[in-house]
C-alpha cells in the first residue's frame, strides 16, 4: 500500500508541474490511476495521462466534453485536459431516453470516428476472433471446463458462428453501462471512458443497451429511435455477443475471486440461453 501511495503522489506531482502552483490536483479514481481533477479559482479541468489520440475526434464531434489541450511530458507520457462539466451519470431509467439511442446511432454512423480508430486499433472484432478468445478461456480455466452451462453456451456460439458475419463494421464503445453516460446541467449528453472501444458489429453495443436497460416490449421502439428496424438477424447477432460478454465476465470474476460477480454473470448467461431457445435464435 505504501508503494502504491508513493506512486500516486509522484503522478500528482508530475501533473502539478504542468499546471503550476495555482492548481489543486486530486486523483479522479479508477483502476488505472491515470485521471485527475484540477481546479484553480473558477477554472476546472479533467486531466488524464496517455489518453488515446481518438479523444480529439470524439471531442470534435461533441461526444465527450471538449478537449482543451494536450501536452507531452519529458518521460513520453501525454496529458490531456478536458472541460470539467457539472453533471451526473444517467440512472437506469434515464437510459431509456431517446437521446441515448440517438447519440449511439451518431457514433455508429460516424465515418470520421471509424477512420481514426482503424488507424489506432489495427484489429477488428470478428466472430472468428471472438470465438477463438472464448476457446482460449476454456482451455486455460479449469472452472470453465467443469460447468455444464458454460459448455452449453460455448456449443451455442460454435453452432451459430456462420450466421454472424455482416457487411459493415462501426466504432463500438463496448462498455455502455449507465455510469459512462454523462448528462450536463445544460442537458448535453456525453459518452465517456473510451478505453475499450473497438471496431466491430454494432450489435455488440445495441445488445448491451437493450438487454440491460430497455424493457423487452420497448425494444422495437428503442431501435426506431436509433434508426433501425428489428430483425431476426439482429437478435441472433446481439445475443451471440452478449453470451460472449457473460463468459468473459465469468472468467474475469473467477480469476479475481469475485464470487458475487461471477454468480451474477452466471444468472445472466442462463437467462440469455433461455431467450435464444424461446425465440429460436
Amino acid at each position: 500500500m505504501l508503494i502504491i501511495r508513493l506512486c500516486e503522489e509522484l503522478r500528482v506531482t508530475t501533473v502539478e508541474h504542468i499546471l503550476g502552483n495555482d492548481w489543486t490536483i486530486e486523483p479522479a479514481g479508477g483502476s488505472t490511476g491515470a485521471a485527475y481533477y484540477a481546479q484553480s479559482n473558477k477554472k476546472r479541468l479533467f486531466l488524464k495521462r496517455n489518453s488515446s489520440p481518438f479523444l480529439a475526434v470524439l471531442s470534435a464531434q461533441g461526444i465527450v466534453p471538449k478537449l482543451v489541450w494536450t501536452k507531452r511530458l519529458e518521460n513520453g507520457d501525454v496529458v490531456t485536459a478536458q472541460q470539467w462539466l457539472d453533471g451526473k451519470a444517467l440512472n437506469v431509467e434515464e437510459m431509456q431516453h431517446p437521446k441515448v439511442a440517438s447519440l449511439l446511432s451518431k457514433i455508429h454512423r460516424s465515418s470520421e470516428l471509424l477512420d481514426m480508430l482503424l488507424r489506432i486499433e489495427k484489429t477488428t472484432v470478428t466472430p472468428d476472433n471472438s470465438l477463438a478468445m472464448v476457446r482460449e478461456i476454456f482451455e486455460h480455466t479449469d472452472e470453465m471446463k467443469e460447468s455444464f452451462l458454460l459448455y452449453k453456451a460455448y456449443k451455442y456460439l460454435e453452432s451459430r458462428i456462420h450466421l454472424m458475419p455482416i457487411n459493415e463494421t462501426v466504432v463500438c464503445h463496448c462498455d455502455l453501462n449507465h455510469h459512462n453516460w454523462m448528462l450536463s446541467q445544460n442537458g448535453e449528453l456525453y459518452l465517456i471512458d473510451w478505453d475499450n472501444a473497438r471496431v466491430g458489429d454494432p450489435a455488440m453495443d445495441i445488445g448491451r443497451i437493450l438487454q440491460s436497460y430497455i424493457p423487452k416490449d420497448d425494444w422495437n421502439l428503442w431501435l426506431g429511435y436509433y434508426g433501425m428496424e428489428n430483425s431476426h438477424h439482429l437478435m441472433q447477432r446481439m445475443h451471440w455477443y452478449l453470451i460472449i460478454d457473460e463468459i468473459v465476465g465469468i472468467a474475469w470474476s473467477v480469476q479475481q475471486n469475485r464470487e458475487k460477480e461471477a454468480i451474477s454473470h452466471f444468472k445472466e448467461l442462463n437467462q440469455l440461453l433461455h431467450q435464444v431457445n424461446d425465440w429460436n435464435l
